[in-house]
């Protein structure tokens, strides 16, 4: 299996600093990133790395999920994933952490009634390796058929 490489540039202080995230084997981009942007509500044209855990764990999961659905003899048609990761205090260890990831999934599926659908979602949440990778977060999941 391949490996997937970015790579970031950055320049400054934590508070002052900012840098550039690159997607450096899509080649799809270079994003900015900053500390106060990342620890403020409004991310003001910046990325941050739990962004980019979004991304990535919505993406993961979409394509697990679809595979648990064809698994469980279900077609999908399409599905709609948003990931919400969230950024707090670590009262433990000082700094920062993760502090939870909200999964939300609304799929259109033939062959599966709203509990098999539910049944796939769990598995794609507990299978995709994304969420693997993510286990000292806690991950939550509303899944639905539309």
């Amino acid at each position: 299996m391949p490996t997937r490489t970015a790579r970031t540039a950055w320049n400054g202080s934590l508070q002052e600093g900012s840098g550039q995230v690159e997607l450096s084997s899509s080649k799809v981009g270079t994003y900015d990133v900053s500390f106060p942007k990342r620890a403020a509500d409004e991310a003001a044209g910046t990325t941050s790395p739990e962004e980019l855990i979004a991304a990535a764990h919505s993406a993961c999961f979409a394509m697990q999920l679809s595979a648990m659905i064809a698994e469980a003899g279900g077609t999908t048609e399409s599905l709609e994933v948003s990931a919400d990761v969230s950024l707090g205090p670590d009262e433990a260890r000082g700094g920062f952490q993760l502090t939870g990831i909200a999964l939300t999934v609304r799929g259109e599926v033939s062959g599966l009634d709203a509990a098999g659908f539910e049944q796939a979602a769990q598995g794609a949440k507990a299978g995709c390796p994304v969420s693997k990778a993510l286990t000292g977060v806690e991950i939550t999941l509303d899944a639905a058929l539309v």
